[in-house]
């Protein structure tokens, strides 16, 4: 299963669709993202704090719990290698005009095709 942070923030903060993403972690032995998902992960829980959905103490208890799950089995982090580089600098260059895409989207794409993942 490979996630982004909007998927990784929803295990620890009570957000809409939060009892969706934990019965799916719940349900999988590993969980994926890119390096860049992790630091994601980090700043969208910060995040949380800044824009007043959390207190001090929920940032703190979520930011520890996340950092429980990284020195655990669950969490698997791919790193940014050249090839994701590559792959990203042609899907931009093959991207048709209208389409919007996010740099930070277009690396977890990249990362997850180059890892074999056929949903994410």
């Amino acid at each position: 299963m490979y996630f982004d942070a909007t998927f990784f923030v929803r295990l620890y903060i009570e957000e809409a669709g939060f009892e969706r993403v934990r019965y799916l972690v719940q349900q999988s032995e590993t969980v994926t993202s890119s390096i860049l998902g992790k630091r994601e992960t980090y700043a969208a829980l910060h995040g949380q704090l800044r824009e007043g959905r959390i207190g001090q103490v929920g940032f703190q208890q979520a930011h520890d719990q996340f950092n429980q799950d990284n020195a655990s089995t669950l969490l698997n982090w791919l790193p940014l290698s050249s090839a994701v580089i590559d792959r990203v600098h042609t899907t931009f260059l093959r991207l048709p005009s209208p389409t919007f895409l996010r740099t930070g989207d277009a690396i977890h794409l990249a990362i997850a095709s180059e890892a074999g993942f056929k949903e994410i």
